[in-house]
């Protein structure tokens, strides 16, 4: 093992709300990925079960690669291998499960119950377990065995036709929606599925699918398709998408771009104040959150004469100070080196053993009171083989290299 690999990772804390409990996690990308970093960063003890050849994220090749995304999701995780496809395999999960709380897999529907080892089939083991899972569209339904990745459920969830310009193509989403929706909502229902445990002693099986998990997410456009059928507009540019706020939209500076979303009316007589226009406070065409809708090309007219002189985080700035709802058009390393999260603890400077010096985000998930656990760098595949089935499951040193030598770890 390298040197710069911990032979454990840390305990958690004291206090941290998810302290005594292990997570069994067999699942890859992002959507079951950041479900049980959540839980790490929780004060769970997470076991990252992987394939032989490491889950898909840490393989994936690509133009920009995939060490940072990795790195993002799996700190403070205990990664083993396991060959699921053996009889030896399946026995070790088995026993790991008696000694679990929850396991979370994101396989396609179906494929834990063909290896034998599927939801009904684990409780037998342990019936205090909570079984989660997430899928693109749920275990049943007649799409259940449609495959399903990000860009494919953001054209099926309605994501993809609404963004872009009115003029223009469909347009898919930057960043991968659905799948952190389905993550966030899968650590939500396990979450659900432990306070009823709590009660009753028992286990549960829950499921999110990607496109339940996504659809509210377009209600602003929904509204907007309900109220005018046919006549709605498929997509909106960077204007409201139910184009029921002005101002609302990108505009140009001098360097970059600004948003404004200015719902109240108090939010316009601000701006007004703000660009130099105070003259129009009482102008009929604008007073109104309504006459401004149907006046939208007048604010934007406005907003766009004024923000074009500025600097982007000047002209924002301006805003703020005025509290009205706005934000520099910011590029990815100004995400990245962001001070506020930085302040907060939400993104940490990372000493990682294979990216070097990195900011990598803590979970947002805080409880008053509790400090932040230490972020523990992603760990090589099987790092934790050794401990977890050897100091926890037991097997000996002779067993582990027999496990390895048949290929089972």
């Amino acid at each position: 093992m390298p040197d710069h690999v911990p032979d454990t990772l840390p305990d958690a804390g004291q206090g941290h709300p998810l302290d005594g409990l292990t997570v069994l996690d067999l699942t890859q990308i992002y959507n079951g990925p950041y479900a049980t970093f959540l839980m790490a960063m929780g004060g769970a003890n997470v076991i990252k079960v992987e394939p032989l050849t490491g889950e898909n994220l840490r393989s994936r090749g690509d133009l920009g690669g995939v060490a940072y995304p990795f790195a993002m999701l799996n700190s403070n995780k205990k990664p083993v291998t396991l060959n699921l496809k053996t009889e030896a395999g399946k026995n070790l999960l088995r026993e790991m499960v008696r000694k679990a709380d929850i396991l979370i897999e994101n396989f396609a529907p179906g494929v834990m119950t063909r290896l034998g080892v599927g939801a009904e089939a684990l409780l037998k083991v342990n019936p205090r377990l909570i079984y989660g899972s997430s899928s693109g569209y749920g275990s049943d339904g007649p799409y259940r065995n449609y495959p399903a990745m990000d860009l494919v459920m953001q054209a099926m969830c309605g994501v993809i036709n609404s963004t872009g310009f009115q003029d223009g193509p469909p347009v898919k989403s930057g960043a991968a929606l659905c799948d952190f929706f389905a993550g966030i909502h899968l650590f939500s229902a396990i979450m659900m599925a432990l306070y009823h445990r709590e009660r009753t002693g028992t286990g549960k099986i829950v499921e999110v699918s990607m496109q339940d998990a996504t659809y509210c997410s377009l209600a602003s456009n929904y509204g907007m398709y309900h109220a005018r059928g046919d006549a709605a507009p498929e997509r909106t540019g960077n204007r409201h998408g139910g184009l029921g706020v002005a101002p609302y939209n990108a505009y140009p500076a001098r360097d970059g771009y600004v948003v404004v979303n200015a719902p109240a009316d108090h939010h316009w007589q601000a701006i007004l104040e703000v660009i130099g226009r105070p003259d129009l406070k009482d102008d009929e065409r604008l007073k109104t959150r309504t006459a401004r809708v149907i006046n939208y090309e007048l604010v934007d007219r406005l907003l766009e004469t004024w923000i074009a002189t500025q600097a982007k985080d000047e002209a924002a700035g301006a805003m703020l100070a005025k509290a009205v709802p706005c934000a520099p058009v910011r590029n990815l390393r100004e995400v990245m080196e962001d001070r506020n999260m930085l302040a907060r603890g939400a993104l940490q400077p990372v000493d990682h053993p294979e990216l070097g010096l990195v900011n990598l985000p803590h979970t947002p998930l805080n409880v008053r009171g509790v400090p932040r656990l230490p972020l523990v760098p992603s760990l090589p595949l099987g790092a934790s083989n050794d401990e977890v089935y050897g100091k926890w499951l037991g097997h000996s040193t002779a067993d582990l290299a027999r496990l390895k030598r048949d290929g089972i770890i």
